[in-house]
């Protein structure tokens, strides 16, 4: 049997430009979340799925979250809400070369009533020395209990594998839901419509 759930969902939520996009493309080894150093460049649910010898896991890129300005920031909070409703396990993914702020518990203020494990995610730990990372685990360990705390380089893969192993031992045995060649469940055409925006951007 695999390792999943009736709905093995993941959602990675953070600030925009921490690295949610860049992380989805490498776990699922091809790319299918555009990228782009402007904010709110992810506008919907981007799903991928990602499926190994004993797991499969569908990871949910939302917008990155901030407080809204306008309609458009309006709806891509709630579509990043909506998704913690839904899923099974939140990633609250960070900057590590930035300080915590109040962008990040704007956030951590939304998930302080959720059941659903919280893993914090320090990415681009490859851009700071391994002090300066103490310190950003301690400051967001003070301000909320994480069920796993999982420094990694999505750009660089460093330490996502252990990062998966985490993620499957939250999860019980159960079916598997794609076929194994299947990388998202969006349509070609939106993906293709996708990469057009980010060559616009």
């Amino acid at each position: 049997m695999f390792l999943c759930m009736t709905k093995p969902t993941v959602a990675i939520v953070g600030r925009p430009n921490v690295g949610k996009s860049t992380f989805l493309n490498h776990v699922v080894g091809q790319k299918i979340a555009i990228m782009s150093d402007k904010p709110q460049t992810t506008r919907n649910k981007v799903q991928g799925v990602v499926t190994t010898d004993d797991s499969q896991l569908i990871y949910i890129d939302t917008p990155g979250i901030h407080k809204p300005k306008h309609k458009l920031g309006d709806f891509m909070l709630k579509v990043a809400r909506n998704t913690l409703r839904e899923v099974d396990i939140i990633m609250f993914m960070v900057n590590a070369e930035e300080k915590i702020g109040p962008g990040d518990r704007f956030i951590i203020e939304m998930l302080q009533n959720t059941e659903t494990p919280v893993f914090l995610i320090i990415n681009k730990i490859d851009l700071v020395h391994p002090d300066r990372l103490l310190e950003t685990i301690i400051s967001y360990k003070s301000e909320f209990e994480f069920a796993e705390i999982v420094p990694i380089s999505a750009l660089n893969g460093n330490n996502t594998d252990r990062l998966l192993d985490t993620l499957k031992s939250y999860l019980p045995e159960g079916p598997k839901y794609y076929p194994d060649d299947q990388v998202t469940d969006h349509p070609e055409r939106f993906i293709i419509s996708e990469f057009i925006r980010e060559k616009a951007l």
